[in-house]
């Protein structure tokens, strides 16, 4: 018998110029709901796959290793605009629930 993990993510594509493609990796590194980030070519493969979840395990504090950053700012200088694919838990408080529940 085998569990099922309750593990809910959901995926948000966005598209940044080129030149700006390193600093919004090293923002999204920041946030801790962001599990994944995966910089897509024109015709929809994955050019990299990079996994953040260690920074979980480092404090919150996630310093991307200098190769990853270097291939990131390869494609950065060849392309002038990049889709960026990025996975996010679920698990954000919700600060509007409060509110939704008053009927009156």
């Amino acid at each position: 018998m085998s569990e099922k993990s309750e593990d809910k993510s959901w995926i948000e594509e966005i598209e940044v110029m080129g030149e700006q493609l390193v600093e919004k990796i090293k923002e999204l590194a920041q946030e801790s709901q962001v599990r994944r980030v995966r910089i897509l070519q024109p015709d929809g493969d994955i050019a990299v796959d990079i996994p953040l979840s260690v920074g979980a395990i480092a404090g919150g504090a996630l310093v991307l290793a200098a190769p990853i950053l270097a291939v990131v700012g390869a494609i950065a200088a060849f392309a002038t605009k990049v889709k960026i694919e990025i996975v996010r838990d679920e698990d954000a408080p919700k600060q509007d629930a409060p509110e939704a529940d008053t009927d009156s």
